[in-house]
């Protein structure tokens, strides 16, 4: 058997989740009479918090639209420099949305006013216009670092004296929900829009929701359209998402410990390099310095341990459903007796 830290993305669906697909109720979602996909998209809102939902294909899509409408051609949004948006999407924003990306440094994932004010275009005809901020949270690159609230309050506070849209890549919205112990509403009360994918530490098999104002909500649609993510009997899919969100969101707790629990084999052993400091919810990195990348995953491979180089002498490991506390458990007993 082996078990695959590579991501969170290649759960499957359990029985339970495979049964709500083939009982759901469907309809046309293009024509918005998919029963299952609006009550999904209902969810969606109560959970965020926003007046509207939109069931998108993916997190990308997810991001991209609201950088198309709130954003624009010709205008500047400002990401963490390690942002999934600007190094994970295909330069979408850019190539798609027209919007030009200015990366900003920050301490683990996190932006800081401070930085961000450096950055802000004077209003001046020949120059572009800085018109949104992004922030992803958790941050993937940066080992599923989250904000704290006062630190999205600030930033909040930043965007509203620039009058700029602040748009929260939510992925791992839940990771961050579960490790502060908060109401995922009390985080993205300070973005205006914000995006959750279903198929990452909720077990869903596919889809993200985008959550805004409702005029927002109302163009976001006709953007979806345009770039060919009108979805018909939908209702398949997002009963995925409705277990999810009304079954795996607190066991998330579960992939944190279990992340824990296999940082902390990794400490002890002689071939990788871990600040445990840094492991603040499902996601490890780790250095290892005297031997590839390459050849470290390769020989936890040999032993049933699937993961993912990230850097020629570091590597990611992802816990999420499809790795039990006993997995984590075999996994810590691989990593503690391998030698290289």
């Amino acid at each position: 058997m082996a078990y695959d830290l590579r991501s969170d993305t290649i759960t499957k669906p359990t029985e339970p989740m495979r049964k709500a697909m083939y009982e759901a109720e469907v309809g046309d979602d293009v024509y918005g009479e998919d029963p299952t996909v609006n009550k999904l998209q209902e969810m969606a809102c109560k959970i965020t918090g926003k007046e509207a939902a939109l069931f998108v294909s993916s997190g990308s899509m997810g991001n991209l639209i609201p950088i198309y409408l709130n954003c624009g051609r010709g205008n500047e949004v400002l990401a963490h420099e390690r942002a999934h948006i600007l190094n994970n999407e295909l330069a979408s924003l850019a190539a798609i949305a027209g919007a030009m990306p200015v990366p900003v440094p920050g301490d683990r994932g996190i932006l800081k006013p401070e930085q961000l004010e450096l950055r802000v275009r004077p209003d001046i005809y020949y120059m572009p216009r800085t018109r949104m901020v992004e922030v992803e949270n958790t941050h993937n690159a940066e080992g599923g670092n989250f904000y704290q609230l006062e630190e999205l309050r600030e930033v909040a506070a930043f965007a509203k004296k620039h009058r700029l849209s602040l748009h929260m890549d939510g992925a791992r919205l839940f990771n961050a929900a579960v490790a502060l112990d908060v109401a995922a509403a009390k985080i993205t009360t300070f973005a205006d829009t914000v995006s959750f994918c279903l198929s990452k530490g909720l077990g869903a098999p596919v889809g993200s929701l985008l959550c805004g104002a409702q005029k927002f909500i109302d163009d976001a649609r006709r953007v979806r359209k345009m770039l060919g993510g009108g979805m018909r009997q939908a209702g398949v899919l997002a009963a995925a998402g409705v277990y999810a969100l009304e079954n795996n969101i607190d066991r998330l707790t579960e992939d944190h410990e279990n992340a824990r629990l296999i940082a902390e084999a990794l400490v002890d052993a002689k071939w990788a390099s871990l600040d445990i400091g840094s492991v603040r919810t499902n996601i490890i990195f780790f250095d290892t310095p005297n031997t590839t990348a390459a050849e470290v995953a390769a020989a936890l491979e040999k032993k049933g341990v699937l993961c993912q180089p990230s850097a020629p002498y570091q590597i990611r490991m992802v816990t999420s459903l499809a790795i039990s506390t006993k997995d984590a458990a075999k996994i810590c007993q691989v990593i503690r007796g391998l030698r290289l």
